[in-house]
């Protein structure tokens, strides 16, 4: 059974649809990459499977949660605010986008970890071995706990954003853009504490990025979204070294290659569509490079190879 699974997930504004009919499954213990450019659903996804969109966006479909330990799989779509209080943490967390916008900016980072552990463990005692054990598992201090966000460097606040997100043991962590602003040093350095973390605890992890080099590198399978679909997925190495999709192909293509001739990548034409503007047909057809008559029927996301999917007529 999958730890997580979602089935015709849509995410509406005003009626346009942000995230259209998205099938997903998380297997337990896997890595699983999700990408695309800016705007094609991905964050609002992650919001999605933790219900923290706000009032304006309209989901629907289902989220199935199937925590180890717990007899009845956990209904997220149908979970209240407060039956919600109940899930994140201690089995789903998310690892937000920009740590410094996440952390709470008056209090200290050992007492935003000590928070979020009595919110599910209220009868624990005292927990300042824990949280220093938190805090060492992510390559920090006693002092870093003490020191309030602002006194962090980038990396830093990303670390202690993955120690509040281990804190109550989740079984699946989801990590929206972790390497955002960071340097390349430091990028590589938290891709591997997640890696590494995710060996260690049995974690099942969902990595969100634009890049797809990082999501090969780091995941066991990936997902490709556009405009608010999966248009590929399958295993990692696969889908990063025979891409099926136009806009996977692309995606690599835009990529700088170490080692190959100088010069600027080839970006993706134009521009994701807006939610609000209406598209025949396949999504991508606008500036996809292969578009034809065909390509005005709207192309089923179909099984090209066993674990291989693709939502291209020419797959």
């Amino acid at each position: 059974m999958s730890l997580l699974e979602i089935e015709g997930l849509e995410v509406r504004h005003e009626g346009n649809p942000i995230v259209a009919g998205l099938d997903l499954t998380v297997e337990p213990g896997e890595a699983l990459g999700l990408a695309g450019e800016s705007g094609c659903g991905k964050t609002t996804t992650a919001l999605a499977i933790m219900k923290l969109l706000p009032p304006a966006l309209e989901p629907s479909g289902t989220i199935t949660l199937r925590p180890p330990g717990v007899e009845e799989p956990v209904r997220i779509d149908r979970r209240t605010e407060r039956g919600m209080n109940l899930v994140r943490w201690r089995h789903v967390s998310l690892v937000f986008q920009g740590a410094m916008n996440a952390l709470d900016p008056v209090q200290r980072v050992d007492r935003q970890i000590l928070e979020a552990i009595k919110l599910h463990e209220p009868r624990a005692g005292k927990l300042g071995g824990r949280i220093q054990e938190l805090l060492e598992t992510v390559g920090l201090s006693r002092a870093h706990g003490r020191a309030y966000p602002h006194q962090l460097s980038g990396g830093q606040r990303q670390r202690a954003m993955i120690a509040l997100a281990l804190a109550c043991r989740p079984a699946l962590v989801i990590a929206d853009e972790p390497t955002t602003a960071l340097d390349v040093i430091m990028q590589a350095q938290v891709l591997d504490l997640l890696e590494r973390l995710r060996a260690e605890l049995g974690l099942a992890l969902i990595l969100i990025s634009h890049d797809l080099a990082v999501l090969a590198e780091a995941c066991d399978r990936l997902a490709v979204m556009y405009a608010g679909r999966i248009v590929e997925s399958g295993p990692a190495a696969q889908v990063f070294g025979a891409p099926q999709h136009p806009y996977t192909k692309k995606l690599l293509d835009s990529l700088p290659v170490i080692g190959g001739a100088r010069g600027i990548a080839e970006p993706i034409p134009g521009t994701p569509p807006d939610p609000a503007e209406v598209v025949e047909g396949c999504p991508f057809r606008p500036r996809c490079p292969l578009a034809a008559d065909v390509c005005v029927e709207p192309p089923a996301l179909r099984e090209i190879s066993p674990g291989r999917l693709a939502a291209c007529h020419f797959a």
